[in-house]
């Protein structure tokens, strides 16, 4: 807590000392008129968000914003603050092509450069303002090259001061994704203009450090999250093709890095070509399949998929046309897990293209949303009383979380177990749960066990309760379920009319309803099968199965 107060204190004096008209003339200095180097922009945008954009609204995953004119419009929230500040929306302009395009993106910078001559907490934000000096730097053909002398002078005026900031704050206390893209700009930077390579050098500097932090041993990213990888990986590949093009050497752990990350972020996808919704994750950017074809392209994965990330702590199993993906690693350490979910245990299935089990997502701009989408509840998981596995806070990082989370893969050519087990809930309730996934039969049978353990001896009488359970199947909204049996099974049909059929030990069977948020930013109705029990005794097990009819 002592170091968690004299970070805020140290970010209030910084506050004062940026917002002060001394700091604010200290960033003046020689303006650069030219660029040296301009890095390549390989990724796609989207022409559809650029023809909004000329009409003035913003666009993440075709939710909309219109700020009216506004940089820091009231009712945004600061994932809508974020996009608008760091122009990456510049891609989708390129997209749109055109002369009205290329007007539009330099009166919006024209327009943020007039409006923001001095520091601002959220427009210079050290991951903002590095996002944007790396897009102005790599879109400048696209947009600068036919801009009159003005234009040109309050451009680089306004990147050269942005640059000098990030030199003197980083890498400060930005940490995961937001250093990795201050780390960029700066680097664009020194690459860019004459005489400034000790930006680039000090950019380079930060990031042997930061992928020693960030990029663990088997390529996935700290925070276990597929999106952040994505992200991530997008960044280091951008960084090695921009030293290329100043024929600047490639430092070793930067390429030994991307070799990593290329196959951890080709595990998390499914047959659809889209990806596991763990940790922060949609299906798919609102690029698609296009957007991570062209990361792995870049990133030049080839070769067999993996099927255990070690480190992070996630397995999957591919029998037949069925993935399972198990996520069995711990909660990523703090300040890491900000936006990581409390979901230990969880587990998601396909069949083909078809996804069966899930989790139910999170959403591309809204923060409540997403706050509430990290809970356990929103997982194919367990929750006992009613309560998350990890405890999240004000701030959105977990007050309580596991100490020992172990996980065991045992497999042949017939049959794989998996098998894992966390304390999440011992300080709460005194109990270890034990999850077992059995995978048989071509992957057409699947058979779970969840085994709940006393620390404390028996619960009923430790607690002077019983253990309310609640194991949570998420369904796919394309999956039609119904109870059958008087409700002691459940009869899942795929869009393909392929049925599966869902049976239990114990507790009852309840189906209710449930949301979906994998693609997008609008909620799809779906539902999920729930078994509720109670835990009466210092051990209790519920099994269950899956079985494909016919």
């Amino acid at each position: 807590m002592s170091a968690q107060i004299f970070k805020t204190i140290q970010k209030a004096a910084s506050t004062m000392a940026y917002n002060s008209f001394v700091y604010n003339w200290s960033l003046k200095g020689a303006v650069a008129d030219h660029l040296l180097v301009k890095p390549v922009d390989p990724w796609p945008g989207d022409a559809e968000a650029a023809r909004a954009l000329c009409g003035g609204a913003f666009t993440i995953d075709h939710d909309v914003l219109d700020p009216h004119g506004h940089w820091e419009p009231a009712v945004a929230s600061p994932i809508w603050i974020s996009h608008m500040h760091g122009f990456t929306w510049l891609r989708d302009l390129r997209a749109l092509g055109g002369d009205h395009a290329r007007k539009v993106a330099r009166s919006m910078i024209e327009s943020w450069a007039l409006n923001y001559k001095t520091w601002s907490e959220t427009a210079w934000a050290p991951g903002v303002t590095g996002e944007r000096a790396a897009m102005w730097i790599a879109l400048f053909e696209f947009f600068g090259v036919s801009a009159d002398d003005d234009f040109q002078d309050l451009y680089f005026e306004s990147l050269t001061k942005q640059a000098r900031h990030l030199s003197r704050i980083l890498p400060g206390d930005a940490y995961g994704l937001e250093l990795l893209k201050g780390v960029k700009g700066l680097l664009y930077a020194g690459l860019a203009f004459e005489g400034y390579e000790a930006w680039a050098e000090q950019a380079l500097d930060i990031l042997k450090d930061e992928i020693k932090v960030q990029i663990l041993g088997d390529g996935a990213h700290i925070s276990r999250s597929p999106a952040q990888l994505l992200d991530a990986l997008m960044i280091l590949l951008d960084i090695r093709s921009a030293l290329n093009s100043a024929a600047y050497p490639c430092p070793e752990s930067l390429q030994h890095a991307i070799d990593k990350m290329g196959p951890a972020l080709r595990f998390f996808r499914y047959s659809d070509k889209h990806f596991a919704l763990f940790n922060g994750a949609q299906e798919a950017p609102v690029k698609g399949e296009d957007l991570v074809d062209c990361v792995l392209g870049q990133a030049n994965v080839r070769g067999k998929g993996l099927q255990s990330l070690p480190c992070a702590g996630y397995e999957r199993v591919s029998m037949g046309r069925t993935v399972l993906l198990f996520d069995g690693g711990k909660a990523p350490p703090y300040p890491h897990e900000r936006e990581a979910h409390a979901a230990p245990l969880a587990f998601e299935l396909c069949h083909g293209k078809e996804r069966i089990f899930v989790s139910c997502g999170t959403h591309p701009t809204s923060e409540d949303w997403r706050d509430s989408l990290r809970s356990t509840a929103a997982h194919s998981a367990v929750t006992l009383d009613h309560r998350n596995a990890y405890e999240i806070g004000a701030g959105g990082h977990f007050m309580r979380r596991t100490k020992d989370i172990d996980i065991i893969r045992e497999e042949n050519k017939d049959a794989a177990l998996l098998e894992g087990s966390h304390d999440g809930y011992v300080s709460v309730n005194g109990m270890t749960h034990r999850r077992r996934l059995f995978l048989s039969d071509g992957g057409h049978d699947l058979r779970g066990e969840d085994l709940f353990t006393s620390n404390i001896g028996k619960p009923i009488e430790a607690l002077g309760r019983p253990v309310d359970v609640a194991v949570r199947f998420h369904i796919h909204p394309r999956v039609q379920v119904s109870l059958v049996k008087d409700d002691e099974e459940a009869l899942l049909r795929l869009p393909n009319g392929i049925g599966w059929r869902f049976s239990f030990s114990a507790g009852h069977l309840a189906l209710e309803d449930s949301i979906y948020l994998g693609q997008g930013a609008h909620p799809r109705k779906t539902k999920q099968l729930v078994i509720y029990g109670q835990i009466t005794e210092d051990t209790a097990k519920i099994k269950w199965a899956l079985h494909r009819e016919g």
